[in-house]
């Protein structure tokens, strides 16, 4: 029974598309330019960088360092910046552990190692890449968030 409204809800979907991208452009669009925001907003946006180089004196050089290379990407890695980022956020302490760990055990690897790494890496259970990550420590983090 499902089968026949399959196509019609593709239909749909299809035909909202492209409501959807221009009602995500008009709500950017609703926002204002830096140069229209008023000063309240401008605090706002600024008040948790101001605040965090404050707090951590030891580290802004780091921080105009990212600055300047996120103002050198192009727009495409930016976007896949942002995404790991919001991936990095969204993960438990064990699974950041994790991804440190592996992320060491890669990054001198060539493409075809690191490859055959990771297909081995998919294939384990939890248990063991949890073995494998006690094992395999990621070096101690120095200074870093």
């Amino acid at each position: 029974m499902y089968r026949h409204f399959a196509p019609l809800l593709l239909l749909a979907t299809l035909a909202l598309a492209p409501t959807t991208v221009l009602a995500q452009e008009a709500k950017a669009d609703a926002m204002p330019a830096w140069d229209q925001l008023t000063p309240a907003q401008r605090e706002l946006l600024i008040a948790p960088v101001r605040d965090r180089w404050n707090r951590e004196p030891e580290k802004r050089e780091r921080f105009m360092a990212y600055a300047e290379r996120w103002k050198s990407m192009p727009q495409p890695q930016r976007e896949r910046a942002r995404h790991g980022m919001q991936r990095w956020e969204g993960m438990t302490p064990e699974q950041r552990e994790q991804a440190r760990a592996l992320f060491h055990a890669v990054r001198g690897l060539d493409k075809d190692a690191r490859h055959d790494f990771m297909e081995k890496w998919r294939q384990m259970t939890p248990q063991q890449r949890s073995d494998w990550v006690k094992t395999h420590p990621a070096p101690e983090r120095r200074g870093h968030d």
